[in-house]
């Protein structure tokens, strides 16, 4: 087993690697703890290229064992040059790492693979977990693979795209009447009286290590570097604060000598509490979401406080972004280069133009931005752009309209 042992964030308290989501001392989030000194002299790229083209060939800087039989393994998406793009917000370069090609399309197969991993690892036979969709998608999805149960929690008026998108595995699906906040809490009640694998709540410390492997792939895929900054959205704020843990172990065991690059973030401005709280320098204030980016409402993100903390470490920022600008970030990001990402990605879009218009990036730099997810799933803000030429079924009147015939 890499991991040894579950460490308290605040109290440096020492666990089991059992399904404990926070410290019974004083509630902070437990991390995974690794031999940082064996696995440097054990891992190497040889050794990661020697594995399956999956997240499982990271399994050794992982906090569970790799399946003996991996199903619908996610991961090794493509990282893709985006050079219209680049010239258009100008930048040296961008990158896009689409992780949308993952089975059910979002970066969160990811973290759902590592977090079903350790749930067979403790006998349990049922995945459920609190979502604002992407993960529903992704549990359901992996409960089919594996033979599990599911049981998903989403608030009631989510996206129907979404909803369908996860009713086709078959799970159970709550469709709760509130926010994704209060799908949180009643999954973190129901923790406590029912024997099932909540993956973002009691597997929470595995289920968001498999964010990290969005690092690893990226300096796998630049040839063992990192890019100057990497540009990703911000819900919960696991995702933001992992990718850089990953490139920051990458160089601890020696795979990757350049320095940890800097984490660019961004939230839609109608749910932003970490975006204020970067700005205003105190701790995260919950807020009450009010936002098109269905993906990025977590009015009280569990590591908000944590994205700060990586914002700061690495010399990057936290932007919100206007909400009339998510759908034509999508737009632009479509136009421009040919994928279609949800609302997220029009959210780092934009996070990403309020960092080049501030001067932080530009000519001199590489850049890779993040897309989270599918735009098919959230198809919403850009509908508008729907406004076909309608003619008769006659050549004649094509060319007419193109001006050709006279």
């Amino acid at each position: 087993m890499p991991a040894q042992s579950l460490r308290c964030r605040s109290c440096a308290t020492e666990y089991a690697l059992e399904d404990i989501g926070t410290c019974p001392e004083c509630f902070a989030p437990l991390d995974p703890v690794y031999d940082w000194d064996a696995l440097a002299a054990t891992v190497s790229r040889e050794s990661i290229a020697a594995g399956p083209a999956s997240i499982w060939r990271y399994a050794a800087l992982l906090p569970v064992e790799k399946p003996e039989e991996p199903r619908l393994a996610p991961g090794l998406t493509p990282l893709v040059q985006a050079p219209r793009l680049a010239q258009e917000l100008g930048l040296r370069e961008l990158w896009l790492k689409l992780d949308t090609a993952n089975p059910t399309h979002s970066f969160k197969d990811r973290v759902v693979a590592v977090a079903a991993q350790k749930a067979r690892e403790l006998g349990l036979d049922t995945l459920a977990c609190s979502s604002t969709g992407n993960l529903a998608n992704a549990v359901a999805a992996r409960a089919a693979a594996e033979g599990m149960e599911a049981a998903v929690f989403c608030p009631a008026d989510l996206e129907p795209e979404k909803l369908v998108a996860t009713a086709v595995f078959r799970p159970t699906i709550y469709a709760v009447q509130g926010t994704y906040d209060d799908c949180s809490r009643l999954t973190v009640e129901l923790s406590f009286e029912l024997p099932w694998a909540f993956v973002n709540v009691g597997l929470r410390s595995y289920y968001a290590e498999g964010s990290k492997t969005v690092a690893f792939e990226i300096a796998e895929q630049l040839g063992w570097d990192a890019p100057d900054a990497v540009v990703a959205p911000i819900a919960s704020g696991s995702l933001y604060s992992k990718i850089a843990e990953g490139f920051e172990q990458l160089r601890r065991v020696g795979l990757v000598q350049a320095e940890v690059p800097r984490l660019f973030g961004g939230q839609a401005e109608g749910c932003s509490p970490v975006a204020a709280a970067f700005a205003s320098g105190e701790q995260v204030v919950p807020v009450r979401p009010q936002t098109v980016a269905r993906s990025l409402a977590i009015g009280n993100p569990a590591d908000g406080d944590k994205a700060v903390a990586t914002a700061l470490a690495t010399k990057g920022a936290i932007y919100s972004v206007a909400e009339e600008e998510v759908g034509v970030n999508m737009a632009t990001l479509a136009a421009h280069t040919g994928v279609f990402g949800e609302t997220a990605a029009g959210v780092s879009l934009g996070a990403l133009r309020e960092v080049v218009e501030r001067g932080e990036l530009g000519h001199d730099h590489r850049v890779v931005l993040v897309v989270t997810g599918d735009g098919l799933k959230t198809p919403g803000p850009v509908a508008d752009l729907l406004a076909p030429v309608r003619i008769e079924a006659d050549a004649d009147a094509v060319l007419e309209r193109l001006g050709v015939l006279t």
